[in-house]
């Protein structure tokens, strides 16, 4: 099967994010020198970008706000006879002198390739065997290999960065509903502070004792993720909050207006999902940072029909210009959001 014939990053996104996960692709390559450009297909749930500065772009995928995981491209192999998918991908793989501490096959998250699953596992298994035999396993190695099946016949082979690429296959963490949780929103913040902070930071900055507000919190599905973790939450929305959460003895309950609020003394952690327009969010969360009023934030900014990409620049230079320049920003679109991204803050 022929290799890719040029240099390529392949990017997941959320499927119909196709075109802003292209134009944020492309704006990093133009500032790498230009040259660059997109294959995408809306609703296939992936971009093809090719440039010259493939390489470099694959190490900037943590600030790649609509991409789920970005990999460099070896090349691609098409139709695949269905009894030996192995052999047709062999010479691609072996065509790179790299060895792997691991193999993946996986698929785009999208409605043309939901069926294939249980293909994507036994293709893995029998690959990885493969590869052992022919010594091209190593456990220590920097390199992951990844298969991305676009179809059953089809397939682009890839290598990921393990320190630059997302630790989950397809990029996607597989999180199960907590059962006395009071939303499934609960579980867009779980993903957040899996994907958005590391190991360290999450011990450091997520402490037991710890204080917390969350604005627009009826039920309670992101305070129970703060509570879980013994925080004190300050709950401010003027709807209900869950019986049980409030049961914890961690959370007071404030009947007010999130974008109104203000705590009496700062706290550590501010969270926010309420539902607005995104320039009055960002706004909002700039000023709890340049204020002072928490040390750490991660909000939600819900998404306008058309035009997404510009707005999503537009509200991190709100929240920039905002603070004064000193901000640490990580953006999102994760698996749990819809038509929104989710933002890491604080003040350098």
């Amino acid at each position: 099967m022929p290799a890719s014939d040029a240099a390529a990053l392949l990017a997941y996104c959320r499927q119909g994010f196709e075109g802003e996960c292209a134009q944020a692709l492309a704006a990093h390559d133009l500032e790498l020198g230009g040259g660059g450009h997109a294959r995408a297909q809306r609703g296939s749930g992936f971009v093809e970008f090719v440039s010259p500065h493939a390489d470099a772009l694959a190490a900037r995928w943590p600030a790649f706000v609509f991409a789920r995981q970005a990999l460099r491209v070896l090349g691609r192999a098409r139709a695949m006879p269905t009894q030996d998918r192995i052999g047709a991908l062999r010479p691609i793989i072996e065509g790179d002198a790299r060895r792997w501490c691991d193999v993946w096959v996986e698929a785009p998250d999208s409605d043309a390739t939901r069926d294939l699953a249980a293909l994507c596992r036994g293709l893995n298994a029998a690959l990885l065997a493969a590869l052992k035999k022919a010594a091209l396993i190593d456990r220590g190695s920097r390199w992951r290999l990844q298969v991305c099946l676009t179809s059953g016949q089809d397939a682009f082979v890839c290598a990921a960065d393990v320190a630059l690429s997302s630790p989950w296959p397809s990029g996607i963490p597989r999180l199960k509903f907590p059962r006395n949780a009071p939303s499934r929103s609960t579980l867009k913040l779980e993903e957040a502070l899996l994907v958005l902070l590391d190991d360290g930071e999450r011990e450091r900055w997520l402490k037991p004792g710890m204080r917390a507000v969350d604005l627009g919190a009826s039920p309670g599905g992101w305070t129970w993720q703060l509570v879980r973790r013994s925080l004190q939450v300050i709950a401010v929305d003027n709807g209900p909050m869950d019986a049980e959460l409030m049961a914890s003895g961690l959370v007071d309950h404030l009947r007010a207006d999130g974008f109104r609020y203000q705590p009496r003394t700062p706290v550590d952690w501010m969270v926010c999902d309420m539902v607005e327009q995104p320039a009055r969010v960002a706004a909002r969360m700039a000023q709890w940072l340049a204020q002072g009023w928490c040390r750490y934030a991660i909000f939600n900014l819900k998404l306008p029909m058309k035009k997404r990409y510009d707005e999503v620049q537009r509200c991190l230079a709100i929240l920039d210009e905002g603070v004064g320049g000193k901000l640490e920003l990580r953006a999102r679109q994760l698996y749990h959001d819809r038509e929104e991204i989710t933002v890491f803050a604080r003040v350098a």
